[in-house]
């Protein structure tokens, strides 16, 4: 049997944050979601997490709905909660009451025992000329590397 994997990643996220502290969580799906999530049907480029009556949900995630569910199928872009120990709860919660921070998803992937998880950090957002020199090193870095390889 061929093993699944699902690598779905938030490219931007590093780009326009400052991560901080990363968790992993899991996430609460029906089994439809999971189907098309294993299928490599999800997005999680537009998603935000909050938190909701000492829980944490995910926001905008998007999956495409099962093509073989029936009536069954679920909402693409329905929130899912999180699944967090309760220490690690109350410290996102703590880091979120300040103004500016945001807790972003990084990654969803396929845990050793077949279950959907999800990497999410506590960020601040990065101003404009802290973007500027990302791509700045980053070009620098290219160049480099061109250089080396002649």
């Amino acid at each position: 049997m061929a093993k699944n994997e699902v690598n779905i990643r938030n490219k931007r996220a590093r780009f326009e944050y400052h991560l901080l502290d990363d968790y992993v969580a899991g996430v609460q799906l029906t089994g439809t979601e999971i189907k098309s999530i294993r299928n490599g049907k999800a997005s999680i480029l537009e998603a935000y997490c909050v938190m909701s009556g000492g829980e944490v949900w995910i926001r905008n995630m998007h999956v495409t709905e099962y093509e073989n569910a029936s009536f069954y199928n679920h909402k693409p872009r329905g929130d899912r909660k999180l699944l967090l120990n309760k220490k690690e709860i109350l410290k996102i919660e703590k880091f979120l009451k300040i103004k500016g921070n945001t807790l972003v998803p990084l990654r969803m992937f396929l845990s050793e025992k077949g279950w959907i998880k999800l990497e999410i950090a506590c960020a601040q957002g990065k101003k404009l000329h802290d973007k500027r020199e990302d791509l700045k090193e980053k070009d620098d870095k290219r160049d480099m590397d061109r250089a080396m390889k002649r």
